[in-house]
């Protein structure tokens, strides 16, 4: 009886911690689309709480599609988060200010990766 009851309990608890207006109507302001039979494609659409996309794309080859495109909206503390992305055979890169940036190389280092650079390749031993 014991573990029905803090299930209980459990369940009242996470029922009232939900957000209570998770599925407001968000109306879509506008919308556009096209897809092309040479396999280019393009989309946008925006909504009236401020979300925002885009995107084209086309096949670079046979086995390859690329992308480019962005997106926005605004975070729960009022900031506009902007993501600008490319897609292709080599990945998806995104670039956005919100995102983290690893720190600046030290000189010492930075020094020590272009004299790697200069030696001559050497051969494998194995």
């Amino acid at each position: 009886m014991k573990t029905i009851t803090v299930t209980l309990l459990s369940i009242c608890s996470l029922i009232g911690a939900s957000p209570q207006n998770s599925h407001e109507n968000v109306p879509i302001v506008r919308h556009e689309s096209e897809v092309n039979p040479d396999g280019t494609h393009s989309y946008l659409y925006e909504t009236g709480n401020g979300i925002y996309e885009d995107q084209q794309g086309y096949p670079k080859d046979a086995e390859t599609q690329a992308v480019q495109g962005q997106f926005q909206y605004h975070s729960p503390e009022g900031q506009v988060i902007r993501l600008v992305y490319t897609a292709d055979e080599n990945g998806f890169r995104p670039q956005g200010d919100h995102l983290p940036t690893p720190p600046p190389i030290p000189p010492e280092i930075q020094k020590a990766l272009a004299y790697l650079a200069t030696l001559p390749p050497q051969k494998d031993e194995y």
